[in-house]
């Protein structure tokens, strides 16, 4: 019998729902102050979570949910990049 695996939970900076680290994009800044989007989850660097939705996205930048979890302002290229992976994992 193998033991059930726990699923890592993270909490959406959007919604502040807990969710599976899995069905989540990962914003992260690097040691440089450079702002990524993580799709592998693995990158180095202090990282949010937001739900893949523009509902969530919406939310974050008008709670400032980002700008908390990094305790820094957010450049708006960020906000936009993360529009266009969206709009990309929507189409799909």
């Amino acid at each position: 019998m193998g033991a059930n695996k726990k699923l890592p939970m993270r909490k959406c900076v959007g919604c502040q729902k807990m969710k599976s680290k899995k069905e989540m994009l990962r914003v992260i800044r690097t040691a440089e102050g450079e702002f990524l989007l993580d799709a592998t989850g693995k990158k180095n660097g202090r990282g949010a979570y937001i739900c893949p939705s523009k509902e969530c996205l919406e939310k974050a930048v008008k709670s400032r949910g980002l700008e908390r979890s990094f305790k820094q302002s957010i450049p708006k290229e960020v906000y936009e990049a993360l529009e266009k992976e969206m709009e990309i994992l929507e189409s799909e």
